[in-house]
């Protein structure tokens, strides 16, 4: 892993400061007064070349300029029935935090369907969950422990992970993208619980493609996973699928709150999309705003990620053939972000 110097944040940063007004209000709302360590975001994401960082955190900007992600939080996704199905089928969500103070951010990979709504929410939603995580979440708890945290642990619970929703694909390529270029550098850690058998064939396969920083991101526990989460978290935080054995677990807790952090219910969900409700009011009396899903311009991945996705599908049909399995992999798809 490259190491980062202060003369490339100095370098990146002189570059920066030449950047046109409209560019400079946008990135205000990316480094939420972190700048340093945004630069060295971008940095590590282009391997200490400053060049290719700058070009990088531009493209980024003029992608936010072009799409109003500034604005994108005052956008809900309506009527609430209606996000209540995109919650449902789109399984992200947030649990609590670690004990160094990273939220831990759940994904139920095998079990989301993305079949209620148009890829244009499901986009729109991820966006907005990555900016109410980078603008409130992030440097909520930044001030709450008293230093800088910028980036999360993801648990990813492949329980159902089936591959047979190849028309997915288009979506979770986009995604990931979205993220790669506009959010890197935002996990920290990736953990992989609830993997069935086919997992360990997968991700032999899978490993040697990834780059070398994201490959020392990912761990892969038994089971649920639960045991060495504990030994970063409390049992609170734990996402609710981790906190027994087996596919699942209740959907609520012994207070009476809900347990499933996918759930619209959810305490997190609840004030996401509170948030949002607020700042669409607060924007209406401004300007009126119209109804529908956000068409985000979806970039096209990079030249060896592509390569990367072509290889896991036919590698993985070939794996699904050979032994009269119709599984694929794409939904587990891991890039440096």
């Amino acid at each position: 892993m490259v190491c980062i110097t202060e003369d490339m944040i100095k370098q990146l940063q002189t570059s920066m400061d030449e950047i046109a007004e409209p560019l400079r209000k946008t990135f205000q709302n990316v480094h939420q007064g972190y700048r340093t360590e945004t630069l060295v975001r971008f940095l590590k994401a282009r391997d200490g070349s400053v060049s290719k960082a700058h070009k990088m955190l531009v493209d980024c900007l003029n992608w936010r300029i072009d799409n109003e992600i500034d604005q994108i939080l005052a956008k809900p996704i309506v009527p609430t029935d209606f996000y209540r199905g995109v919650r449902d089928t789109q399984l992200v969500g947030m649990s609590g935090y670690t004990r160094e103070g990273l939220p831990v951010v759940a994904v139920g990979v095998g079990l989301s369907t993305y079949d209620k709504a148009s890829i244009h929410y499901y986009i729109q939603s991820h966006i907005q969950m990555n900016e109410y995580r980078d603008r409130m979440i992030l440097p909520s708890a930044s001030k709450k422990f008293g230093r800088y945290i910028g980036t999360c642990v993801k648990v990813l619970d492949m329980t159902g992970l089936k591959l047979s929703a190849l028309n997915q694909i288009k979506l979770l390529t986009a995604i990931s993208t979205i993220d790669d270029l506009n959010y890197p550098e935002k996990t920290d850690t990736y953990y992989i619980v609830n993997a069935p058998y086919i997992f360990s064939a997968c991700w032999k396969v899978v490993r040697p493609l990834l780059q070398e920083r994201t490959k020392k991101k990912v761990q892969v526990l038994s089971g649920s996973g639960k045991d060495e989460l504990l030994k970063i978290m409390d049992y609170a935080s734990l996402p609710h699928f981790c906190k027994r054995e087996g596919s699942g677990s209740s959907k609520h807790s012994r207070n009476g709150t809900n347990d499933n952090c996918f759930s619209f219910d959810h305490a997190f969900h609840q004030q996401l999309y509170d948030y949002t409700k607020q700042q669409a009011l607060a924007l209406e009396a401004v300007a009126p705003s119209k109804e529908g899903s956000v068409h985000v311009t979806l970039p096209e991945p990079d030249p060896d990620d592509a390569k990367i996705a072509e290889t896991i599908e036919s590698t993985f049909q070939r794996i699904g053939e050979k032994n009269g399995i119709c599984q694929s992999f794409h939904e587990i798809k891991i890039n440096g972000d």
